[in-house]
């Protein structure tokens, strides 16, 4: 596997992004330029990308494609294509974004997400926007979240079958599966339950922690890795034995220190297990 991460730094062309990401240990990174880019801007940084060994995992199209406003929704639909051209065009593994929720808040919970008809028009959509794109290389992915499909391993493997579609693949968060008590001190099993089920179809993961609170009701936070629950040394060999450049992305950190410090982390587990990032 690849760590990664973002880049604090201000970066005016496709060299000084290498650099930077050179600075920092990285074998992977989140795409650096925007989806109005021109084509020799994203032929560049794939090339540089490709020459210095540096996987480009993800491109993000953070929206709600099932946003009961229409022309939200459209807009997001919209988005997710050109994100996931974008992805297709660099050469990332993958465009990824949450199913998206029925309620008004984008990534919020909403009684109706987790539905039969919800499963339903996640299929739809998704099919919407690979057929419109026919990515050759990329793969749209859906990121797991605790409150809407894909919420559990078993979910994730319906959804991936029921798309059917070549370029729909997996993206794996394993803390936000991790709503309950049980899953928290279940988490190891959980993670291998992930990569049973859906693991040849991981193409980029996403890296932080959890700690579950003392105060009622259950509370559960996100946490820098190394202070709460997830168990590093399952999940690292798990991803350790799927493809070898399967990034593993850090995220939703405050400072560049708290990166430093996750990815100090990272790398102190991965080492003692004997695994290479």
């Amino acid at each position: 596997m690849r760590l990664g991460g973002p880049v604090f730094e201000t970066c005016a062309n496709q060299d000084e992004w290498i650099a930077a990401l050179r600075r920092l240990g990285y074998r992977a990174a989140y795409c650096p330029v925007a989806d109005s880019a021109a084509d020799d801007v994203l032929r560049a940084y794939a090339a540089a990308a490709q020459a210095a060994d540096i996987v480009i995992a993800e491109v993000g199209a953070w929206s709600n494609p099932l946003s009961p406003d229409e022309g939200i929704r459209r807009e997001a639909i919209a988005l997710c294509q050109r994100r996931l051209d974008q992805a297709d065009r660099i050469g990332a593994r993958c465009c990824v974004n949450i199913t998206g929720s029925r309620g008004e808040q984008w990534d919020g919970p909403h009684p109706d997400n987790l539905t039969a008809e919800t499963f339903d028009m996640i299929v739809e959509t998704v099919r919407e926007i690979i057929d419109a794109v026919k990515p050759v290389r990329a793969f749209y992915t859906l990121e797991t979240m605790p409150w809407m499909y894909p919420d559990s391993p078993q979910s994730y493997a319906d959804l991936i079958r029921a798309i059917d579609r070549k370029q729909c693949a997996a993206h794996l968060d394993p803390v936000n599966l991790i709503c309950s008590p049980q899953r928290y001190y279940g988490n190891a099993d959980l993670l291998r339950e992930c990569f049973r089920l859906f693991g040849e179809h991981i193409k980029s993961c996403h890296a932080k922690d959890i700690l579950l609170r003392g105060n009622l009701t259950t509370h559960l936070d996100e946490v820098r890795i190394g202070l709460g629950g997830l168990d590093y040394r399952v999940y690292l060999q798990e991803l350790d034995k799927l493809a070898p450049d399967v990034p593993l992305m850090l995220e939703h950190l405050p400072t560049s220190q708290d990166y430093d410090l996750a990815a100090a982390q990272v790398r102190a587990v991965a080492q003692g297990i004997g695994v290479r990032l």
